[in-house]
């Protein structure tokens, strides 16, 4: 797990549990590697708005709905971002391993809706060989995400 992420789990006090797991670079693949479901194991996709990024966290079964994100940002243009676009603003994590706190890289954090909707939450620990697992409630308290419906399952 990177540094910056177990650090604030640590010194928040939050319940948390870290997976190990045979490398997988899918959320669908690491999902079926951990016997997780994919409604609730979390992706990270990040969008260029303007010219700047943000980061949506939506199930690992579903896909980012463009056309949601421009109605919820008010605007046109979003397109998915490419992964060297971006992985200069994560260089402790694995390329694409990024866990959902964009809050520690200064970004702001979109989360579907979907994934408010369960207990606990799933995703990547900054590489791609340990999941972490914890309350949702916890997560929110800490990362602050804006809930909004923007998961496409097509």
């Amino acid at each position: 797990m990177v540094k910056r992420l177990q650090e604030i789990l640590d010194s928040s006090g939050v319940k948390y549990e870290v997976t190990p797991h045979r490398e997988a670079y899918t959320s669908q693949e690491i999902a079926a590697a951990c016997h997780v479901s994919g409604k609730a194991m979390a992706k990270v996709v990040m969008v260029k708005r303007g010219t700047g990024f943000v980061m949506a966290v939506l199930p690992a079964a579903c896909k980012v709905g463009v056309d949601r994100l421009e109605k919820i940002f008010g605007t046109s243009g979003i397109t998915i971002a490419r992964e060297h676009e971006f992985a200069g603003l994560f260089p402790d994590c694995d390329t694409g391993a990024m866990p959902p706190f964009g809050n520690l890289y200064g970004l702001e954090v979109y989360l579907d809706e979907e994934l408010a909707n369960h207990q606990r939450i799933v995703f990547q620990a900054g590489n791609h060989q340990e999941l972490v697992t914890m309350g949702y409630a916890d997560f929110s308290r800490l990362v602050q995400p804006k809930v909004a419906e923007f998961c496409s399952h097509a």
